[in-house]
């Protein structure tokens, strides 16, 4: 993964500088979306990777799919990856774009995990409380996880705050067994 990551890196700064100058950032964010999400698909795979076509000929069947959603940049793009054999890394791509953006507008994904649906006035204490101690808008997706039993698990960015039922018991039984 590491290495996928290095290789793709500078082609998402080089989409994210292109967003920057044109003030597109929702243009490329939706454009490498679509992209990553056609290039996932197992039948596009195997065209991607066909040994009998040209790099010019996966671009442009690429780009047949993509119907109309890419503009010129973006098609640019697609063929400067199907010409360096990179187009496979476009959902990698995507995803450091996106990070690279959220960085941009010092906005951050959270994810908080519960065993049970939390009402709207807690999730909106708890974005204000992680905006206050990260510096950044907060943009809290809830999800349920039943095996859980209690508490929650809170995923931003790298930053994991586990303060589960479950994760207090690991803890616990970590400390017992050394």
């Amino acid at each position: 993964m590491a290495e996928l990551t290095t290789v793709a890196r500078p082609y998402a700064k080089a989409a994210f500088q292109a967003a920057m100058n044109d003030s597109a950032l929702d243009d490329w964010s939706r454009m490498l979306a679509l992209a990553a999400a056609i290039s996932r698909h197992e039948r596009v795979r195997l065209l991607l990777q066909a040994p009998t076509l040209t790099s010019e000929q996966v671009a442009e069947s690429f780009i047949d799919v993509c119907n109309d959603e890419l503009n010129d940049k973006g098609k640019r793009l697609v063929r400067l990856l199907s010409e360096n054999k990179r187009i496979i890394l476009l959902a990698e791509i995507a995803r450091i774009y996106e990070n690279l953006r959220a960085q941009q507008e010092k906005s951050l994904d959270v994810e908080v995990i519960t065993p049970y649906e939390i009402s709207s006035a807690v999730s909106d204490q708890l974005a204000a409380a992680l905006k206050s101690r990260l510096q950044r808008e907060v943009k809290l997706v809830a999800r349920i996880d039943e095996s859980l039993i209690g508490g929650a698990v809170v995923r931003a960015g790298d930053t994991v705050i586990d303060d589960s039922v479950r994760g207090k018991l690991a803890k616990l039984n970590e400390s017992i067994n050394y």
